[in-house]
């Protein structure tokens, strides 16, 4: 007989991130959120007291010893990523991986091994894929409610000037296009599967990351996607996919706080409104049930490898000032 009962879950680190996991952990029925791990047991203690966590762990591989925690979530640096989804599912864990899980494929493919040897689930955080808005928008281009894909173009962008803070450091792989470019890249991969060229421009700040990157992607039947990103740019986050005869609008795409996708045909535009879910409630809830078996988990391997391999090969093209073919 399987096991029964919400997931008990352990969170490996105490970013920022955590913020808008914990709240949908605690509230989510098919998750048990018991314990935290931080590199200081007086930080882990502080932070366990704040969100109301049971267990607090002075270091990341006490919280993988501890044997009643069936699950981790990873909101590592990037650079830790792929290591610790490893040593996790080494030690019985199953995983959901913050994005992005690396810009290096190979990191990925072996973290996948690592959990099909060991039987754990391992998941890319992408949060936006779960949410009905994303789901919809597939749905309305696979029926053709805008004629035949052509392009899709998106960005995501903010401004943020600070040299420590993590998403500017080169030692942990930040930069735009890993913190808000990933989702314009995995956005274009949803709607016209996996690229066979890229190429990418970048613009290299102070702090040496990225502070803006722009990317073209070619697809399989001439499909482009063009997107752009920054850490040094004003705030903004869009998606619209254009076909011959018409396009889809989403002004909320990666965060669908208020989920709308304007459908712009025939010069008239038709909203069509969704429920406004939380979609890290949603992403728990789907890895919860991909443990105990009731459900696939939506992003598996071959999503998790093609966003990398895309990644990758941007980063090559911009370095190289020419085209890459993935």
């Amino acid at each position: 007989m399987g096991v029964e009962g919400p997931v008990r879950l352990g969170l490996l680190s105490t970013a920022h991130i955590n913020r808008l996991v914990i709240p949908m952990a605690h509230a989510s029925d098919r998750v048990d959120l018991i314990a935290v791990a931080s590199r200081d047991q007086g930080r882990a203690d502080d932070y366990a007291r704040e969100w109301g966590i049971e267990r607090a762990y002075g270091s990341y591989d006490a919280l993988l010893e501890d044997g009643d925690i069936e699950a981790v979530y990873i909101s590592l640096p990037n650079s830790l990523h792929c290591e610790w989804s490893i040593r996790c599912v080494d030690a019985g864990k199953h995983v959901l991986c913050e994005k992005p899980m690396s810009r290096h494929t190979r990191d990925v493919e072996e973290a996948f091994d690592a959990a099909e040897r060991a039987d754990r689930i391992l998941m890319e955080a992408f949060m936006y894929r779960h949410h009905p808005q994303a789901i919809r928008l597939e749905q309305l281009v696979s029926e053709g409610a805008i004629g035949e894909l052509r392009l899709v173009r998106s960005c995501f962008s903010y401004a943020l000037y600070d040299p420590d803070n993590i998403r500017l450091r080169t030692d942990v792989e930040g930069g735009s296009l890993m913190d808000v470019g990933c989702y314009c890249v995995s956005g274009s991969r949803l709607l016209c599967g996996e690229p066979e060229q890229v190429f990418g421009e970048q613009v290299i700040g102070p702090s040496g990351t990225d502070w803006v990157f722009a990317g073209t992607l070619r697809f399989p039947g001439d499909l482009l996607a063009q997107f752009d990103c920054g850490t040094a740019l004003s705030e903004r986050d869009e998606l619209e996919a254009v076909g011959s005869e018409g396009s889809l609008f989403l002004d909320d795409p990666w965060h669908a706080i208020s989920p709308v996708i304007e459908l712009r045909r025939d010069g008239r535009v038709e909203r069509i409104d969704l429920d406004p879910v939380d979609p890290y409630r949603l992403e728990l809830d789907n890895f919860a049930g991909a443990i105990r078996g009731d459900v696939e988990p939506l992003l598996g391997r071959e999503d998790a490898v093609g966003q990398a391999r895309a990644i990758e090969a941007l980063y090559r093209s911009a370095a190289s000032g020419e085209a890459a073919s993935l």
